[in-house]
């Protein structure tokens, strides 16, 4: 459909947002309302109402430091009358070049009564300029409800007003694909007043509900795109637990050999998730599982009981993590666990020369190797296995789907385990691994003690060195991170190297620190962890390297030094660091400057050890996008439900949707689906593979 007043300009900046065709912008929804039913001439104005008038600039000026961007910036508006209503934004003195004399405009703001010029002002009242062409227009902008839209580079919110309203204008009905079984059911809003009303709400709408995204219509378009999501995310799982697998046989020599190898006795929840794991994998179709547990609950010793299984039946088991240093802390533990059995366990990474690698890969083409531990180096086209019955991929979410698929490709339909160390809100799991079963380890090994944690401010850093002092003379082991700043490594190895220097010089002489960074050879960090899990090295200085995968019991304090960098997750991880052994250990935030969102973040590491909580926390400061710390390619590109705000409609629309999929009322709308996702949807998700 051809949009009257969107050109090759305008079209490119809406593609930039992701609004290509029609139906984006129909569904690019306002992120909030503003009630301008209230239009007045400003001599009705009275002081504490909220009010919208429409007036021309008469005269404007700029007083204050101008210099510092941090002038007064004051209007006088006419609307024909004797009468004059000023404007006044501070830190707005670039408001000259826009609010320039005989602009006429429509104010939306607080009155307010100014006894110095006995006067009406608003006080950085909000604003849009009209100009003649929105004269026909003048009823979208004031006089009612009225959607804010967030811009899309020069397609303010205003034009998003103009060309929804044109296309409404113009559209033909809407055919709605929602299955009549949920509309009935939930008593849903046909599709065409809702997106209607949603852009355009009627004088009658409650604006807080709207504000709050909880009107009927805005219920119904939330739900719908939940909904689709989690059909095509249903199917997805449906499909391919159908695909012929490996039925691995559980009998007495499996769960002997699985005795053996066990260091300590397993607690309840490792138990309960081995044999959900166990009985998935005893099923002729591929297991697609995602392992979830808080750091420290011991994930990596239920996956290496999986890889027993099987090992046992003849096949090979691959273990892909995101970073060499997690690669090699999972090849190490693997081949202790493993030791009992003699099974043969490799590292691939992209270390190592040439011909060291090759020699491996042959070793794994032959079958001679039972477990091969890797980071990207493992999806290359040159490695190939006998017979892959099991794949271990930890920390999915630095992976990209096509990166998993590679793997999983070099196998026959094998078992999938996903392992995550970042325990992930329920609401996100549903988004993002809504096609996997789920286990989650919710118990931490017996003996553990929380671990005390402590906000400190840097001006008494002097305190924390005594304490970490005190630790170390009676044994102990301790951490001191710093942080990667503005993702520059080399920032925090500066930060890292000064401070070993001035540690190893002044604070702490006589005591025996290391230093531990990414620019690092392997050999030398494999070296300065060995050095630091057998004793030799009392202090481990470190950049954010140590987040996952370290083990060392006798560690017992933390100290993270800049805290106020760290998200809630990232902290959590290095606190996790401790606390391994049976000694009670400590983590010591130490900050300077704190904004609110920070003080939020270490207030919450302060008070919770869950990680659970504070993985619900983490994503409601940050925002479901920023969860993992960068935008996350697996997380779909929602365009009006928010997992956050909205967790109780995903729940409702997961419901549905696989009830939906399980009994649909026929096979002819279960295909009417498939092929609207396909149609609509799947260009939005790439999650969403259905076929």
């Amino acid at each position: 459909m051809y949009v009257k007043g969107v050109g090759p300009a305008r079209a490119s900046m809406l593609e930039a947002k992701g609004l290509i065709v029609v139906e984006d912008i129909l569904t690019y929804t306002p992120f909030r309302y503003e009630d301008r039913r209230n239009v007045k001439s400003i001599g009705q104005l009275a002081p504490g109402e909220m009010a919208t008038v429409i007036a021309e600039v008469r005269d404007s000026r700029v007083t204050g430091l101008q210099r510092r961007n941090v002038g007064l910036f004051q209007a006088n508006f006419s609307d024909g009358s004797r009468d004059i209503l000023t404007g006044k934004w501070f830190h707005g003195s670039y408001l000259k070049e826009v609010l320039t004399p005989g602009t006429k405009a429509a104010l939306y703001g607080k009155v307010e009564f100014d006894s110095y010029t006995a006067g009406m002002t608003m006080m950085h009242p909000e604003y849009e300029i009209l100009g003649e062409d929105d004269e026909a227009d003048a009823g979208l902008h004031t006089g009612r409800i009225v959607p804010i839209y967030e811009a899309a580079g020069k397609v303010n919110t205003k034009l998003f007003r103009t060309l929804i309203h044109r296309i409404l204008g113009e559209l033909p009905a809407l055919a709605d694909a929602l299955p009549e079984m949920p509309r009935i059911r939930l008593r849903l809003p046909d599709l065409n007043v809702a997106v209607r009303t949603v852009h355009f709400p009627g004088e009658h709408d409650d604006v807080r509900l709207l504000n709050a995204f909880r009107s009927p219509s805005q219920f119904r378009l939330i739900f719908e795109e939940f909904f689709w999501l989690e059909c095509g995310l249903s199917l997805k799982k449906s499909k391919a637990r159908v695909r012929d697998g490996v039925a691995f046989e559980l009998n007495d020599r499996v769960r002997d050999r699985i005795k053996a190898m066990l260091p300590f006795k397993p607690t309840g929840a490792q138990k309960r998730v081995l044999l959900e794991i166990a009985n998935d994998m005893a099923k002729p179709n591929p297991m697609y599982r995602l392992l979830q547990g808080d750091v420290g609950s011991g994930k990596t010793l239920v996956a290496a009981e999986a890889a027993i299984i099987a090992i046992e039946n003849g096949y090979q088991v691959a273990v892909l993590a995101p970073t060499e240093i997690l690669a090699t802390q999972h090849y190490f533990y693997f081949r202790e666990l493993f030791k009992k059995l003699d099974y043969v366990v490799i590292l691939l990474t992209g270390s190592g020369t040439k011909k060291e690698k090759e020699g491996l890969r042959k070793l794994l083409a032959s079958g001679l190797a039972h477990v091969v531990v890797g980071t990207h180096a493992l999806i290359e086209q040159s490695v190939g296995f006998e017979r892959l019955g099991l794949a271990i991929i930890d920390e999915q979410h630095r992976f990209g789907v096509e990166q998993r698929l590679k793997l999983v490709e070099k196998g026959a339909n094998p078992d999938v385990l996903v392992m995550t160390a970042t325990p992930i809100p329920r609401t996100l799991a549903l988004t993002m691994y809504g096609d996997l079963d789920v286990s989650v380890i919710d118990e931490l090994p017996p003996g553990r003690k929380p671990i005390v944690t402590r906000s400190v401010p840097e001006d008494r850093i002097e305190q924390v060195y005594s304490f970490l002092k005190q630790q170390v003379d009676l044994g102990r082991q301790a951490y001191i991170v710093y942080p990667v700043i503005e993702e520059s490594e080399t920032q925090a190895l500066k930060a890292a190297q000064k401070m070993y220097d001035h540690l190893s010089a002044i604070v702490l002489p006589g005591y025996r620190i290391g230093l531990l960074h990414g620019r690092l050879s392997q050999d030398d960090k494999d070296s300065v962890m060995a050095h630091f899990k057998s004793g030799e090295l009392q202090i481990l200085v470190s950049t954010t390297v140590i987040e996952v995968g370290v083990d060392v019991p006798n560690a017992t304090v933390m100290v993270i030094e800049q805290a106020e960098r760290f998200g809630l997750s990232q902290l959590h991880q290095l606190r996790g660091r401790v606390g391994r052994g049976g000694e009670q250990s400590y983590c010591v935030l130490v900050t300077g400057k704190l904004n609110e969102v920070a003080r939020e973040r270490i207030r919450t590491m302060v008070e919770s050890n869950d990680g659970f909580y504070i993985a619900e926390m983490d994503m409601k400061l940050r925002g479901p996008g920023e969860f993992f710390g960068t935008k996350q390619s697996g997380l779909p590109a929602l365009r009006i439900g928010n997992i956050v705000r909205d967790g109780e409609i995903l729940e409702v629309a997961r419901r549905e949707a696989d009830a939906f999929v399980e009994h649909p009322p026929s096979e002819a709308e279960l295909r009417r689906a498939v092929a609207y996702i396909k149609d609509h949807w799947q260009r939005r998700y790439g999650l969403v593979e259905v076929g």
